[in-house]
């Protein structure tokens, strides 16, 4: 079988990172921080929380970039909130709100209404305008119990789309083979996971560059401008200003990347490659 780089029409050989910047549409700074990283600096998708406050606003500046859709099941912040965008009454905790915890999500959501909550969410960023590259999820809710993980292996399948997936290292403590069962179904994933550690986030992605593996390595970041707004809403600002320094601001890093021989890519090219395989 070919690897996914071939499947890419690069060599077998070949190192590809994939940088994705998570929720867009969490609040005004993570569109800024997301934005600037795909128009202006090394970030190559997004991925799109559709019930947040601000995915409107991202959709108005949507200009064709590589975006997928992070179905989302939960608000974990105290004071900053958002819900289900269809009726399911089990998606809601006593504040009006998704459940803040995965755990209490899972204890309590039926799956008829998931499946129809993440359903509608790909749909809506279809109707805003968004060419879907990807499907990510949440804090993992997805991923890490195989009932929920069927309503997202169903999505990609409904929508031909890849799928965000966490490491192979990380199945044996979740439990059940969902890397597998996605490749038995013909999505496609990215090889491996990689994370970029807040302290000294430009040493480890050129520490990571050096000793990338041959295929298709993702990391995940969360780039967002400094402002008194995202400093209010989340105390890990400085993490999510971290990664957009990483991103948009360090000018001599995408020369660095060139200069390793690693090839930057984005979802569009797996979902391309799954729809015509």
């Amino acid at each position: 079988m070919p690897t996914v780089a071939e499947r890419l029409d690069h060599p077998a050989e070949a190192r590809l990172l994939l940088l994705n910047c998570a929720e867009l549409g969490f609040c005004h700074a993570s569109n800024e921080g997301v934005f600037d990283a795909l128009d202006g600096g090394i970030g190559t998708s997004a991925s799109l929380i559709v019930p947040a406050p601000w995915a409107r606003e991202a959709a108005s500046r949507y200009r064709g970039e590589d975006v997928g859709v992070r179905l989302t099941l939960n608000a974990e912040h105290d004071l900053f909130r958002w819900g289900p965008i269809t009726q399911a009454p089990s998606l809601l905790d006593g504040d009006g709100g998704f459940p803040r915890t995965i755990t209490d999500m899972w204890d309590h959501a039926d799956l008829d209404e998931v499946r129809r909550e993440c359903r509608a969410q790909v749909e809506r960023a279809v109707l805003w305008g968004f060419d879907v590259s990807h499907l990510d999820t949440h804090l993992d809710a997805l991923i890490l119990r195989p009932e929920f993980f069927d309503v997202y292996l169903e999505m990609a399948i409904d929508f031909a789309l890849p799928l965000r997936l966490l490491g192979a290292d990380t199945e044996p403590n979740i439990g059940f083979p969902f890397r597998q069962l996605a490749a038995d179904e013909g999505v496609l994933f990215a090889d491996r996971c990689a994370s970029i550690p807040a302290l000294h986030p430009r040493q480890a992605l050129i520490d990571l560059l050096s000793d990338l593996e041959p295929g298709v390595t993702e990391v995940n970041l969360r780039p967002a401008v400094d402002s008194p707004e995202i400093r209010a809403i989340t105390t890990d600002w400085e993490d999510r200003v971290s990664d957009h320094t990483l991103l948009v601001d360090d000018g001599g890093m995408a020369e660095i990347i060139a200069q390793s021989g690693v090839t930057l890519i984005g979802f569009r090219p797996l979902r391309d490659a799954m729809r015509r395989g």
